[in-house]
């Protein structure tokens, strides 16, 4: 998980400046496949060795498994009725529009809970017009079902609310609706606590006496899963739900969830939604940001329509976001685009600066060698303080919390590095908080001024008892050693309709051995490097390293080095040509 946001961290900010302490990484090569299935394989689809391989490496063995993952079929979703409590829910949604009772959509202001609230609110607005959405105010509610929020609905004579991607842990304000005459139903999959809120239905399933096949869903699907269920009951056909599969793929992407199972499903299609027939609004983002929609992938949508739509709820108010996501006229669809990608350029520059100051906090003092990051300013603004931990641990890879004040609180944001699970160490901390929630590799808490200082001790401490060294090393995870001459175009193409990529389904990576530079290799813009490599007799090929222009003179020498890299297209004046996208390079002794 934390391998994708890191690659979506280091995409993003290249567009702002590269700052970033070099770290020594762990190259972990995997143990290959079976040789004999490896080698069935390869004859049954066609295809060489090592992409087989990596095949097998994911538990793709024959023909039948290859053309399921190849050819993922909406027919393999599971019956949502399997899901804990969704049988109540969808008694209660349809009792809500057959009584006429006010319903009041509740999601989070990330881009899984705005394109929740898009897809859930959007459908049913179809067949019932007494229903509207509320997305909390970040910077006066904070996250989660705020008592802002329930005494809203309160006043508004709302007789359900559902809750979308948030509302597991907000058992006090569940029961403050329950006691006013308020039904809930929660949709989430964050990871429940130990006492769970008096909802009259839990959709999560994450929870530990919940059958549901799949645990994985982002708070989208989960919302998905309650409208699958909705259709199944009232007949509907699933044509206009499948038609909103592009919201469930960009929070899906963007949520950084494992990429296997539905949600591989769910993605798989709404990617096609996406470079076909986009919603409005996801088609005016993309305009707005010069990007072809026949050229998604996950990437790109992690990188470019992610980081737009969160933007106005880290910045502004993500209702914004949502009115965009549900905007039916592209004209005002691409102007309230515009307006978001204003917001998101505003946000770079203040993440650059939370990063800039963070670095130089961290050396004034000397916190370099901690097993944890915790700091605080009180003048950071609170919407980029999670994308602000995570590119600190690019610089200093260990679970990282930035800490800033809001409405008379402070306020934070974790994120953590492979292997380790910030949620725990947090949980060992929760004496000094009087919120937080999340998962393993990312949580947000509220705490009062005066427990800063005991809290970042005691973290640290947590952390440095819990944590191993080679949790601290970063590693690549490389696939397979390959020759450079086995890469071909046909070789790509097959990589691509490997997509959609994710945690448990990356991208390949490969390690090229003894390579050398070719004759080509330069500097861009002093900072990246450009590469023109060859192995042996192999035909020329060129790479891209970001960040790596330290690398030049070593690469310039003529020494051989091994190379791992992924394997991307590159169009230049309307050329197509291959090219590796560096993660690392070894020099040879």
């Amino acid at each position: 998980m934390f391998l994708v946001f890191s690659w979506f961290v280091l995409c993003e900010f290249c567009f702002i400046s590269i700052i970033f302490v070099l770290m020594i990484k762990q190259w972990v090569l995997r143990e290959a496949g079976d040789k004999e299935l490896v080698g069935k394989l390869a004859k049954a689809i066609n295809v060489n060795l090592a992409l087989a391989d990596v095949l097998v490496q994911r538990g793709v063995t024959n023909f039948s498994e290859a053309k399921a993952f190849f050819r993922p079929s909406l027919e393999e979703l599971h019956d949502p009725f399997l899901m804990k409590d969704m049988a109540v829910a969808v008694d209660r949604l349809n009792e809500a529009i057959v009584n006429n009772d006010k319903v009041l959509v509740y999601g989070d202001y990330d881009v899984d809970g705005t394109c929740s609230v898009a897809l859930f609110f959007g459908f049913l607005k179809e067949y019932f017009d007494e229903i509207e959405f509320y997305i909390p105010d970040r910077k006066l509610e904070g996250y989660g079902v705020s008592q802002r929020g329930i005494e809203y609905a309160i006043a508004e004579g709302v007789k359900l609310i559902v809750t979308i991607d948030c509302g597991i842990k907000s058992v006090d304000k569940v029961a403050l609706a329950k006691e006013n005459g308020v039904d809930v139903i929660i949709c989430d999959h964050h990871e429940p606590g130990d006492d769970l809120p008096p909802a009259i239905a839990i959709l999560n399933p994450k929870q530990h006496d919940c059958s549901y096949p799949f645990e994985e869903l982002c708070g989208c699907g989960v919302a998905f899963k309650l409208l699958h269920a909705f259709c199944v009951q009232n007949t509907i056909d699933f044509e206009g739900l499948f038609s909103r599969l592009d919201l469930v793929a960009v929070a899906t992407s963007s949520d950084i969830v494992p990429m296997v199972g539905e949600n591989r499903i769910l993605t798989f299609f709404g990617l096609q939604k996406l470079k076909n027939d986009p919603q409005v609004g996801l088609k005016a983002i993309l305009d707005v940001a010069g990007v072809e929609p026949k050229d998604l992938s996950v990437s790109k949508v992690v990188f470019t329509i992610g980081p737009r739509i969160n933007a106005a709820g880290r910045l502004e108010h993500a209702k914004g976001a949502v009115s965009l996501l549900l905007e039916k006229n592209y004209t005002k669809a691409f102007d309230k685009a515009t307006a978001i990608n204003s917001v998101n350029l505003d946000r770079r520059e203040l993440d650059a600066t939370v990063l800039s100051q963070g670095l130089e906090m961290i050396v004034r003092n000397e916190e370099q060698s901690k097993k944890a990051t915790v700091l605080y300013n009180p003048g950071w603004h609170k919407g980029v303080v999670g994308i602000a931990a995570s590119r600190l641990i690019e610089n200093y890879y260990r679970p990282t919390i930035i800490l800033t004040k809001s409405q008379g609180k402070v306020v934070g944001s974790a994120r953590s590095v492979e292997g380790f699970s910030v949620y725990d160490a947090i949980l060992s901390c929760e004496e000094f908080l009087e919120q937080f929630g999340g998962h393993r590799y990312a949580a947000g808490m509220t705490m009062d001024e005066s427990n800063v200082l005991a809290f970042k001790a005691k973290f640290e401490d947590v952390v440095a008892a819990t944590i191993t060294e080679e949790q601290l090393i970063p590693k690549v995870q490389i696939d397979v050693e390959i020759n450079l001459d086995d890469i071909t175009l046909n070789f790509q193409k097959i990589l691509n309709q490997m997509e959609p990529f994710g945690p448990l389904n990356m991208t390949p990576v490969f390690v090229a051995r003894n390579v050398k530079d070719a004759g080509g290799t330069r500097l861009l813009k002093g900072e990246h490097l450009k590469l023109e490599i060859e192995q042996g007799d192999s035909r020329k090929m060129n790479a891209i390293a970001f960040g790596r222009g330290d690398m030049y003179d070593a690469v310039k020498s003529g020494s051989f080095f091994d190379l791992c890299f992924t394997v991307d297209l590159n169009v230049f004046n309307g050329v197509t040509s291959l090219q590796l996208m560096v993660k690392d390079i070894k020099m040879k002794p």
